[in-house]
């Protein structure tokens, strides 16, 4: 297919609206409206068999009437009308046709039948199609706005949809903040042209920047994925259809197969694509990659005037892997007598309500050297803002609570192509997105509860016994203070034991070798013992080494983690989730501020990622989670009775069809 096909779409010389009114209300008038509003240059031709003037323009009755040569048809006519006015538009040699019209394959069998007949006489007559069941398209530069709203903003994001709204929607926030598109395509049914053809128009149109694309499906997977492979312009995705009633949804809107969320997410990473999440991350991250240039680090300094939105930038930097670098000493010297005395030297940078556009200049002067993007947070109404931000220079600009000032001061700036983001979370998101991962660090997680440093901490022994001596389901275990005592006690117990090192000073025994199981001979307990006390002894010299606690080895189960720890703002928190050595790094837990209820311990279990593991998976039974429950619960008792427990961590916890046991535990004390 050759470009000059898709120009009868986006440049054409002349349009025929194919069912034309003269009712303000209907769409044959809105469209008409719009194009000569719009300020068409070419000829316009309505078409209605029952008016002789729409809009001031001569009316024909057939495309075939028009005397001159017509390259776009724009049909709004009942759908049962479509074919023959496809059939007349193929006999006067126009190029394209774009059909609102709804009620084909979207409405079940009998459109569909009707769609495809359509289709089969546009490529017989050598005639590119748009839709049907769509809203237009509009090109600004052109200019043509063969849909609606009226919108005329230049811009530099090809926006194409699937779904007219969102399209629209997308329209009208560009539009809004005066930073426009440069075309707007609703694709409707893909009968024919779809968003294949449409990635590789936009590919070589001088005037977009940044191709936005909402898909409910792909309907031609392996050309689609050449044409994104490609591409060299940046391509923003979002793709709906994503859960199982969502994709059913999205087979009924447009008749897309939306396929596996699984394999578009990997199709769009291995070629680059960048995916949005929402709708408004949709536009976030085409404004960025439009008009914010790529940076070449990932190195943030915050200036703000508000301290609070400063901290929200620094959260979600830290999030999407920027790096909110220190202040360096000698930026901190070239700032003083710039800022106020008041002001903390540090990043997040926060001037304070005393703030001027010329101190928000003189500081991010002294600052670019230092760092890969400002981002510059105007938290207060500041006058002439717009004066000392530049177009592709490496500046986030983020502009919030500075009422009618801020109105009048980001529409000046998006007027010089500086995108401005409403919130922080907004603008450093979509700044992220248009860093490459490999200029990105690992994303911070959220602070979580840390242990006690300053109790003191009981030992191994001392911890089981505690437990079982509080009703707690504890697994047969012996304390050993030498390998000849050690090889004794996993005599009495019965092969296979396990070992673990039993000191009040290692928290993560298995770091320093301190576990060792599934021994199954005296031999193999002497030699772990000793191997075991000589790591420890190297790795942690100072710590205090009591001797091993001998333990049979628990029978396979759910492997959770309870706990409790001593905030000191809020008291005790339980904690429950998916146990042994993965805690710290999935996380997969739920928390609970004490006093708990029954009914919030029963929750807890159903609060984990993990929940469908206690329900029985793949053959296994379900696990006993009265039992869970009760432990949860004693657990609560034991924080709000000895107020002198700071921390209690049961890890590994195993869960079976009948009750739950303790395999391995750690307690502070207040000291």
């Amino acid at each position: 297919m050759g470009f000059h096909q898709m120009d009868a779409f986006f440049r054409p010389r002349s349009v025929a609206v194919i069912g034309a009114s003269e009712s303000p209300e209907k769409y044959g008038n809105i469209i008409l409206r719009n194009i000569l509003d719009g300020g068409f240059r070419g000829a316009v031709y309505p078409i209605n068999p029952k008016s002789d003037t729409i809009l001031g323009l001569p009316c024909f009755r057939s495309i075939k009437d028009i005397p001159d040569a017509v390259d776009l048809a724009v049909v709004i006519i009942p759908a049962r009308l479509v074919p023959q006015a496809i059939t007349e538009c193929v006999e006067k040699g126009v190029k394209g046709a774009v059909i609102i019209t709804g009620g084909f394959s979207e409405a079940g069998s009998e459109g569909e039948s009707l769609q495809r007949q359509v289709a089969e006489i546009a490529r017989h007559g050598n005639l590119r199609l748009i839709g049907p069941n769509c809203q237009g398209v509009n090109n600004p530069y052109h200019p043509l706005c063969a849909s609606w709203p009226l919108l005329t903003k230049q811009g530099h994001v090809a926006v194409i949809s699937q779904s007219g709204t969102v399209g629209a929607a997308m329209m009208d926030w560009f539009s809004d903040e005066e930073l426009g598109v440069s075309c707007f395509v609703s694709l409707g049914n893909r009968a024919d042209v779809d968003e294949t053809d449409l990635l590789g128009y936009f590919e070589n149109d001088t005037h977009t920047r940044v191709i936005a694309l909402y898909v409910e499906g792909i309907k031609r997977p392996r050309e689609f994925r050449e044409a994104i492979r490609a591409a060299t312009k940046p391509i923003v995705v979002l793709k709906a259809g994503r859960t199982p009633k969502g994709r059913v949804a999205a087979e009924s809107h447009t008749r897309s197969l939306a396929g596996a969320d699984a394999v578009y997410g990997a199709l769009f990473q291995s070629h680059g694509v960048v995916r949005a999440e929402t709708i408004q991350e949709f536009y976030d991250v085409a404004k960025a990659y439009a008009y914010l240039k790529e940076p070449p680090g990932n190195r943030i300094l915050f200036i703000t005037t508000s301290g609070g939105a400063g901290i929200l930038a620094t959260d979600c930097a830290e999030k999407e892997g920027l790096d909110v670098a220190p202040l360096p000493p000698e930026l901190a010297e070239a700032l003083e007598g710039v800022i106020p005395a008041h002001a903390i030297r540090a990043n997040p940078l926060d001037l304070t309500g005393d703030a001027t556009a010329a101190m928000y200049q003189a500081v991010m002067e002294r600052a670019r050297p230092y760092y890969d993007v400002l981002g510059v947070i105007f938290g207060d109404p500041v006058d002439k803002a717009a004066e000392v931000v530049t177009p592709q220079a490496n500046e986030l600009v983020i502009f919030l609570g500075g009422a009618d000032v801020e109105k009048v001061e980001r529409r000046k700036m998006h007027q010089k192509g500086v995108p401005v983001f409403p919130t922080p979370e907004r603008g450093v998101r979509a700044l992220a997105q248009r860093l490459s991962k490999a200029k990105r660090t690992k994303p911070a997680r959220t602070t979580f509860v840390e242990g006690h440093t300053q109790g003191r901490a009981a030992s191994l022994s001392e911890c089981l016994a505690f437990l079982e001596n509080h009703g707690f389901e504890c697994i047969c275990h012996r304390f050993a203070e030498s390998p000849g005592k050690a090889v004794h006690v996993a005599h009495q117990l019965g092969f296979p034991v396990a070992l673990k090192i039993d000191s009040p000073d290692i928290l993560h025994k298995s770091d320093v070798g301190g576990v060792r199981l599934n021994l199954r001979s005296g031999q193999e307990v002497r030699a772990a013992y000793e191997s075991m006390m000589s790591r420890a002894s190297q790795v942690m010299p100072q710590a205090h080494i009591r001797g091993v606690v001998v333990t049979s080895m628990a029978a396979t189960g759910v492997e959770l983690i309870l706990g409790m720890n001593r905030d000191p703002q809020f008291g005790p928190i339980l904690l429950f989730g998916l146990g042994g050595v993965t805690v710290e790094l999935f996380r997969d837990v739920t928390m609970k501020i004490l006093p708990i209820t029954r009914d919030d311990a029963s929750a807890m279990l159903e609060e984990i990622q993990a929940a469908p593991l206690l329900n029985g998976f793949r053959g296994m039974p379900p696990v006993d989670k009265h039992a869970l429950v009760e432990v949860i619960l004693k657990l609560a008792h034991l924080a709000e009775t000895h107020e002198n427990l700071l921390e209690i961590d049961l890890n590994p916890v195993f869960a079976y069809s009948e009750g739950v046991l303790i395999a391995d535990a750690r307690i502070v004390w207040k000291s």
